[in-house]
């Protein structure tokens, strides 16, 4: 195995495509290599997006300025679809609580009033919490900046699908109709979450295809690539997208690319952190089959990662769930303790 490099790869979407609209090679080739053996790269390049930035981030810091009375109008505890904010130190990751606070959101649907008693993952849909009288304007920057990574998220995929010598289209039908995307507005806040120590969120990989990670100037994000020891910074570009690989291509693909884990290090005491995550995800009835890599490729599938603590799983919504109830559990308390009951 070649030598794992100290830094992230940087790709640039607007170099993807040839005039005649098929993936350029060269992309194609970068694009492979950073996904097989990192998992993660940094991508500019991605179209009117790159503008909404700062505007996002503007707005982003004025939700956690509001008052904490404010903020607690969108308690994610009110919420049985795990929306909304979730207060300083109750995330809980590894068994400890997070150094952040956040707000969550993703599609804005209906709840499913009815569904199978064996998949209780609709429950994951329903309406979002956005301070729409103290702040209006945070859902719909919200909103249309998931737009847009929805289209990013997807010619991504496209791509990835291409360097794994498949068609473009082949992971495409899992999120025709309602793609279960998700995604957060993260506070995090240095020496505050005495519990937490250290941990802004600890080491932990994604539940769908690919998240597309914004963060701030401060940095504190790092990856371990399969089969290392070794945490390798991701330094803060600006406005650059961090994307890295969910849990559903390493079922995908048998390991030949992995969901690398990750892990965000609490910033100083009195420094703020800021990072707006998107996660491309599919529908949550979709089960993700195995892909028939060609023989070059699959002789260096690793396999999936077997962490009993952990499974992963090829249905979508039940991925995705098993994550939330570990990560709330005061929510999951509060409305789905039958669940509990069964885990």
């Amino acid at each position: 195995m070649s030598a794992i490099p100290q830094s992230i790869p940087v790709l640039d979407l607007s170099t993807a495509r040839r005039p005649d609209g098929t993936f350029n090679p060269e992309f194609i080739d970068q694009l492979r290599e950073a996904t097989h053996r990192i998992g993660f790269f940094q991508l500019v390049g991605y179209g009117p997006a790159e503008q909404m930035v700062e505007p996002l981030f503007e707005v982003t810091k004025r939700f956690f300025d509001l008052p904490l009375e404010d903020r607690l109008e969108l308690d994610n505890r009110r919420s049985p679809h795990f929306r909304g904010y979730t207060r300083l130190g109750t995330e809980i990751t590894q068994g400890r609580p997070d150094a952040r606070e956040q707000v969550d959101f993703g599609p804005e649907r209906e709840p499913v009033a009815e569904y199978p008693a064996d998949q209780p993952y609709w429950l994951v849909q329903g309406p979002n919490l956005f301070p729409d009288t103290k702040l209006p304007e945070l859902r719909e920057a919200s909103m249309a900046w998931a737009e847009e990574m929805s289209r990013v998220g997807a010619e991504l995929l496209s791509a990835i699908a291409v360097s794994l010598e498949l068609p473009e289209d082949h992971f495409t039908e899992p999120f025709e109709g309602t793609p279960a995307w998700m995604a957060k507005l993260i506070h995090y806040v240095g020496g505050v979450v005495q519990e937490a120590g250290t941990q802004g969120v600890g080491s932990h990989a994604d539940y769908g295809f690919v998240t597309l990670l914004l963060q701030d100037e401060v940095g504190g994000l790092e990856v371990r690539p399969h089969g290392t020891d070794t945490w390798i910074p991701v330094e803060p570009i600006p406005g650059a997208l961090v994307v890295n690989l969910g849990e559903m291509l390493e079922v995908a693909t048998q390991g030949y690319l992995s969901a690398t884990i990750h892990r965000v290090l609490a910033p100083a005491p009195g420094v703020d952190r800021y990072a707006i995550p998107f996660f491309w995800s599919p529908r949550l009835d979709s089960v993700i089959d195995p892909v028939q890599l060609p023989p070059a490729l699959a002789e260096q599938s690793r396999g999936i990662s077997d962490d009993p603590e952990n499974p992963m799983l090829a249905s979508y919504g039940a991925n995705v769930l098993k994550g939330w109830l570990r990560a709330h559990p005061q929510v999951a308390e509060l409305h789905h303790p039958h669940l509990l009951a069964k885990k």
